[in-house]
């Protein structure tokens, strides 16, 4: 009883060190209002415009049994959306740091669907050489199966949001090499298989809404991998979290428009999805108190969604039709918003493009 009541006041404590910070109320203010924008959109959309929705296409389409790459797999969205998926015909792959959770998974999945077809990897998406690992014994894999040596979906939904620094091993910031550097890698790396597929495939990055809150990006090597961020005296989590969502958009948008150039437009489709706000473990690293009060009020906003709601702007992303690229699915039931104007900037796309391209060269990225 007494461990109970110290654990509380220790956590209140913490709590007031946050509410005093003023990363604290960029979270409650302008990502507040960063959602209610996106959900005006689809307002404005419903009632004023005749703003295309996609349904969502069968995957029975698929000569092969289909395969479905997704990250971040072992809790929350990526959960809810691999045990969809594996109700649709693929085998899912899950990828995630953790074995024991891995395990626990494909249990969880089996329980909920015994014929799932699921494979595990375990990787550190926030570590290039992990990944390029991955990205080997998913081949070799493959190649050893009696699948096709191809992917059909690849979702990289893998993201954290750490409240203080930390360092990966090539020494980015581990909430940019999680949420952007790492999906960037690992879609590159496993471009030839995406198209290699004997039908379209579909690349799925998974966004926020809190990129509206980014005003202004430089596009240079410290803020690409995050080191002027930890360099600060008071790291800047909340904007750091923007940054890298607002990177992930802009990095899909630059890769739809590349593979177009490259006449691969209709054979990869790239599309983003913002699941809105989710009840995932997304805040464990804020004070206990302030992430229930925070989904108390929420819940009360009706802004508040389950994972297995919040996860259908993925699917729709995912199963979209064919043809259907650089599109921002929010809100589910196959519908889309426009992301902010700076993530469509097509000259910052570019130069963010190039800087991460050269930042990666002095990794073992750079001989792949």
């Amino acid at each position: 009883m007494i461990m109970v009541v110290i654990n509380l006041i220790k956590d209140l404590w913490r709590g007031l060190h946050f509410v005093l910070s003023i990363q604290f109320w960029r979270m409650a203010l302008l990502w507040t209002l960063s959602v209610l924008v996106s959900h005006f959109q689809l307002l404005k959309d419903s009632l004023f415009s005749h703003k295309i929705v996609y349904p969502r296409c069968s995957s029975s389409t698929f000569p092969n049994t289909p395969v479905c790459v997704i990250t971040g797999a072992t809790s929350g969205l990526g959960f809810s959306t691999a045990c969809k998926i594996s109700k649709e015909g693929f085998v899912v792959v899950i990828v995630g740091r953790s074995e024991q959770l891995l395990s626990e998974t494909i249990r969880k999945i089996k329980d909920l669907n015994e014929d799932a077809q699921l494979k595990a990897f375990q990787a550190d998406l926030s570590s290039v050489e992990s990944i390029i690992k991955f990205k080997d014994s998913l081949r070799q894999w493959l190649l050893d199966s009696n699948l096709h040596c191809s992917v059909q979906i690849l979702i990289n939904n893998a993201g954290i949001l750490a409240t203080s620094p930390r360092v990966t091993a090539e020494g980015y910031d581990q909430m940019i090499g999680t949420n952007y550097v790492g999906a960037f890698v690992l879609t590159k790396l496993l471009l030839p298989l995406l198209e290699n597929s004997p039908v379209s495939s579909k690349i799925v990055n998974v966004t926020s809404f809190t990129h509206r809150a980014v005003t202004n990006l430089q596009v240079d090597e410290g803020t690409v991998s995050g080191k002027k961020f930890l360099s600060s005296k008071h790291y800047p989590y909340a904007q750091v979290y923007e940054y890298s969502k607002l990177c992930i958009l802009l990095f899909s948008f630059e890769l739809h428009r590349q593979l177009t150039q490259m006449g691969k437009s209709h054979q990869i489709f790239v599309n983003v999805a913002d699941p809105g706000i989710v009840k995932t473990n997304i805040l464990q690293e804020v004070p206990a108190c302030l992430s229930w009060f925070a989904y108390f009020v929420l819940k009360r906003l009706r802004l508040l969604q389950s994972p297995d709601r919040g996860k259908d702007s993925i699917i729709d992303a995912a199963f979209a039709p064919p043809g259907t690229s650089g599109a921002y699915f929010f809100g589910g039931k196959g519908r889309t918003i426009n992301p902010s104007a700076l993530s469509r900037n097509a000259k910052l796309a570019h130069e963010l493009w190039e800087t991460t391209c050269n930042m990666l060269s002095a990794t073992p990225f750079g001989n792949e």
